[in-house]
């Protein structure tokens, strides 16, 4: 097996590419620099990332291109890394629906289950700004890194933030963390960064006791016009597939760009 510094090898910058005519893969390099794992290692084009279990995104191997080396070999590398960092191994395969997915294909052979279908949803910084214009839903809070209200403001699929959530949340070159206040009191929260133009929309959550109050696209707003200060021309989102409320706000200015699974033992 190779050692963990053998794993470690020279990989292609993603291309800067305008507007949203970007292909499944660079999107998903692009969107991997705006939330990572706090210890990565490349094997081939397949990204290993770990980030104390805090997200799906952050402790996966994200499948951009072949390994290198052969499959066995390959998944007992990802297998041994997570192992390392006393975590299970996750698969992360991007692909297009009505596509072939030979990557899917392959590990469903070996044994590994595919599950947590995700929509990766994109749009030009105009059209989102039109499909979620500027409204008075209170103050718009920007910060530099995650207060103690906004990480209590932030539920991740119902759980306690782990420990090394905050590590994962601000590993990325210049992210926002924004609030919505109303009189003091917080309405929402949402994470958002720019990468090549991109705009990453993330860890979007509205308070219980606010909901179905506009709160979601007053974030959504803000976050766009926080991007266009910073030179961004588009934006991407992830959705949960079966999440239908998220997918039907988020189309109203977004659109379907690929999926992706994750795939387990």
């Amino acid at each position: 097996m190779s050692s963990p510094a053998s794993i470690r090898s020279v990989r292609s910058e993603p291309t800067q590419t305008s507007g949203t005519a970007l292909s499944m893969l660079e999107l998903e390099r692009i969107a991997a620099r705006g939330w990572q794992g706090t210890s990565a290692e490349w094997l081939g084009e397949w990204l290993l990332r770990a980030g104390g279990g805090f997200t799906g995104r952050a402790n996966s191997t994200l499948v951009l291109g072949p390994p290198g080396v052969p499959m066995p070999q390959a998944v007992s590398i990802v297998e041994a890394f997570y192992r390392r960092h006393g975590l299970p191994a996750l698969f992360q395969v991007p692909f297009e629906v009505g596509r072939p997915d030979a990557a899917t294909d392959t590990l469903v052979a070996a044994g590994w289950r595919p599950f947590n279908r995700t929509v990766v949803m994109t749009a030009s910084l105009t059209a989102a700004a039109v499909a979620f214009p500027e409204r008075s839903r209170g103050e718009a809070v920007y910060e530099d890194a995650p207060s103690a209200e906004w990480l209590a403001g932030y539920h991740y699929r119902g759980r306690p933030l782990p420990a090394d959530a905050v590590r994962v949340l601000v590993n990325a070159v210049a992210p926002t963390f924004l609030s919505i206040r109303d009189n003091g009191r917080l309405l929402g929260v949402a994470r958002g960064i720019v990468t090549e133009g991109w705009l990453g929309v993330t860890a979007v959550t509205v308070q219980s006791d606010a909901r179905r109050r506009g709160v979601g696209s007053a974030l959504m707003s803000a976050l766009i016009q926080w991007a266009a200060e910073k030179g961004a021309h588009s934006a991407y989102l992830q959705v949960d597939a079966a999440n239908e409320p998220a997918l039907a706000m988020y189309g109203q200015g977004f659109t379907e760009h690929h999926r992706y699974h994750y795939l387990t033992r």
